[in-house]
């Protein structure tokens, strides 16, 4: 493990990753999820204020994790969101999710960031023993939710 850790390359995402991140979440989530990582990266990625970072190893995608800054609202001040993240599941247990964080948590840091949010599903206890490990917990924000019924 240690000479893959050495050989990772954590980096800026860049639009031209969306075909492999793509597969990434189609690998880990239900298939049927649609999500236009392309447009993502392109649209809200790309700019000097946001941080998402792929995990590269030997010219591989083989995770990434992807935020943004949220300017106020709800009472919040300045503070940043993890949108998603997914490691590719032969590499799962390799430390990649956590170098993924750490990096983008010291960026934060780095940037007067004082609070980052994620959301993750209730039954996720994967996902959510991966976040406590990174020193998240509970907010004092409870996750809203509506369905749009078509017009």
């Amino acid at each position: 493990m240690d000479d893959m850790v050495n050989n990772l390359l954590i980096r800026k995402i860049k639009p031209e990753d969306a075909p492999e991140i793509t597969a990434i979440q189609a690998a880990i989530t239900n298939p049927s999820t649609v999500i236009d990582f392309k447009h993502i990266i392109e649209e809200k990625v790309q700019n000097n204020e946001e941080v998402s970072f792929s995990a590269e190893l030997d010219g591989k995608i083989v995770g990434y994790m992807i935020s943004y800054v949220v300017f106020g609202g709800f009472g919040l001040e300045k503070s940043a969101w993890i949108a998603t993240l997914g490691v590719d599941p032969k590499y799962m247990g390799q430390s990649i999710g956590r170098l993924l964080a750490e990096k983008l948590l010291a960026v934060y840091r780095e940037k007067g960031i004082d609070y980052i949010f994620t959301t993750v599903r209730w039954d996720s206890v994967d996902l959510l023993s991966f976040f406590k490990t990174l020193g998240f917990d509970r907010s004092d924000y409870i996750h809203l939710t509506k369905k749009l019924d078509a017009s």
